[in-house]
């Protein structure tokens, strides 16, 4: 077999392989049925929700679904022009959040400012404390946001237990009841 021939033979079977290893996962590979760890989701083009995770207190180990307070920690970033606010946030469809500002303050809604982003849960930012949600620590459960401007948003979001590197996001006696401030926002912006 001549040189040029070997060459073409093995350029021939390269360019066959690619395509055909395309093939091979199939349309129902397994890595299509994983879910991502800590949710994501987009609102309009302007609202980002990320890591959104409810933390539960510390349990039993227990496995099955039970009513607990839950603690949720969403990163919420907002590259528009104007401010959205946060006005409820509902667990599982039935238990509705409390808001709590920085200060510790009971609050009604949460401001997300223009350009910038609220860590809920995060140290010195407003928590959004759940009293009964029905939620199994390891399972999913789903949440729903809802913004004055940009509407109303669901996602799944992972239950963990507020233990180890969860331990400062763990859901805390509610606030002291007082009248409800107009809105909290991030500290620093």
């Amino acid at each position: 077999m001549s040189r040029s021939l070997r060459r073409g033979a093995i350029a021939a079977l390269v360019l066959a392989i690619v395509p055909l290893s395309a093939c091979a996962a199939g349309t129902d590979a397994a890595s299509l049925q994983v879910k991502p760890d800590h949710a994501a989701t987009s609102l309009g083009n302007n609202l980002q929700l990320n890591n959104i995770l409810l933390v539960t207190e510390p349990g039993d180990g227990s496995t099955e679904s039970e009513t607990r307070p839950a603690a949720v920690s969403v990163n919420i970033s907002n590259t528009g022009p104007t401010a959205q606010i946060l006005r409820s946030v509902t667990v599982g469809g039935a238990a509705t959040a409390e808001f709590t500002g920085a200060d510790g303050s009971r609050v009604g809604e949460i401001s997300v400012p223009a350009g910038g982003s609220v860590l809920l849960g995060g140290p010195g930012q407003p928590t959004v404390h759940v009293a009964d949600a029905k939620v199994q620590q390891g399972g999913y459960s789903p949440v729903t946001f809802d913004f004055d401007t940009a509407g109303t948003v669901s996602a799944e979001a992972a239950v963990v237990s507020g233990t180890g590197e969860y331990a400062s996001f763990a859901p805390t006696a509610s606030a002291s009841p007082t009248a409800p401030a107009a809105s909290a926002s991030p500290s620093g912006s």
